[in-house]
């Protein structure tokens, strides 16, 4: 047996024209490579497309490919992941499937207090699937998981959540491989990460997702398991070159990047531009990030991202105060907290940390908050 695991497409996701077709032709390439490897069938654990309701030239690209995969006879088992899902219920995952393009696994039903999983049979497969949710709603509910039977079939199970073996010691909402249905093949998604461990496995996303997983990552992936065995797929389209630049002079800064970039090769590379530092002369606004990207661009640069997120303004006349901001931080709540006796205060460090997260580029406002105020929740346990 010889199948295909995805995961995390994201397509429609970035803002940038040239990401948002690179991301797509990707796509393209997993879909070609497993036509060409002729794979049983295609697994996809979530997020095929980044938000519930898709661009419609996003739509017409993806029915698309699995109209290809039809006529190529391979078909696609998936469930929605938490940028896809839906509330409702409704998503563009039900048009696919009500075209005959692919069928949603995520088939159950509650039962003194379980959630009965039905299987999906295809040949000697039962395939079985539970769905993302926003805001990691689905980890409370997949410890009362439980399979109908299926004696005699290779089990798969689709998630898009957070396991906590792949974690670690992370603060973040998980469950814990031990709690989850037994199964020949656990298909995850959620988590951008190159995961394998024995019969689980996340697939990566099939394509970076923000700035900072292009300079992580650098490639996208999925898996191909043939008779057991976990083969990470690799897709590469372009190079990413990152330049991490740090500067106390706005004014001149401008021709020293410039100047710096002179001596990179460029051409048909995702170029990813990093400021930081302390400006003790001039404003951010003063460096013409203008002129940066048209050199760029000329150099033959496939595109320009630039961050300037670590890059401060001093405070006036506090300089001391701001390099040492977690001590004064650390006296203010001992001070708070020595005045109004609570059991709640153990959180404020938690909390406070939190709050300190930082919006990632290319993350959406309404995901960016979503991601906060999860954290606040597991911090108060509500």
């Amino acid at each position: 047996m010889k199948f295909a695991h995805l995961g995390d497409c994201h397509l429609g996701g970035w803002r940038h024209p040239e990401l948002k077709e690179l991301n797509f032709k990707t796509f393209k390439v997993a879909i070609e490579r497993c036509i060409k490897e002729r794979v049983d069938f295609i697994l996809i654990s979530g997020d095929l497309f980044d938000s519930s309701y898709p661009p419609i030239d996003t739509l017409k690209e993806t029915f698309r490919e699995f109209r290809r995969l039809k006529e190529s006879g391979i078909p696609v088992f998936l469930i929605a992941g938490s940028h896809d899902y839906s509330v409702s219920g409704k998503t563009f995952l039900d048009v696919l499937a009500k075209s005959g393009f692919c069928k949603n696994v995520a088939v159950f039903e509650e039962r003194n207090e379980k959630i009965i999983l039905e299987p999906t049979i295809y040949k000697e497969v039962a395939i079985y699937g539970y769905p993302g949710k926003k805001s990691s709603l689905e980890v409370e509910e997949l410890s009362r998981l439980k399979l109908q039977d299926s004696p005699g079939f290779f089990k798969i199970l689709l998630l898009h959540t957070t396991l906590h073996e792949a974690i670690g010691s992370l603060p973040v909402k998980s469950i814990s491989q031990d709690s989850l249905p037994t199964v020949d093949y656990l298909a995850l998604g959620h988590l951008h990460i190159n995961y394998v461990k024995e019969k689980v496995a996340y697939s990566g996303p099939l394509f970076p997702n923000n700035l900072s997983e292009l300079e992580e990552l650098k490639a996208g992936s999925f898996n191909i398991i043939e008779n057991g065995v976990i083969k990470r797929q690799e897709i590469k389209l372009k190079e990413v070159l990152s330049l991490n630049f740090k500067i106390n002079n706005s004014l001149n800064a401008t021709e020293e990047i410039i100047s710096k970039l002179k001596i990179e090769n460029l051409k048909d590379k995702i170029i990813i531009l990093k400021l930081s530092g302390l400006l003790e002369t001039g404003k951010i606004s003063d460096i013409d990030f203008s002129k940066i990207e048209d050199y760029v661009k000329k150099a033959g640069a496939f595109v320009f991202l630039k961050s300037t997120s670590r890059l401060y303004l001093p405070e006036s006349d506090i300089k001391i105060e701001v390099f040492d901001s977690f001590n004064i931080e650390g006296e203010i709540i001992k001070k708070f907290e020595d005045t109004n006796q609570d059991k709640f205060n153990i959180m404020i460090p938690s909390l406070i940390k939190t709050l300190q997260i930082e919006k990632l580029d290319d993350e959406k406002s309404v995901n960016f908050e979503e991601r906060l105020i999860s954290e606040a929740k597991k911090i108060l346990r509500i």
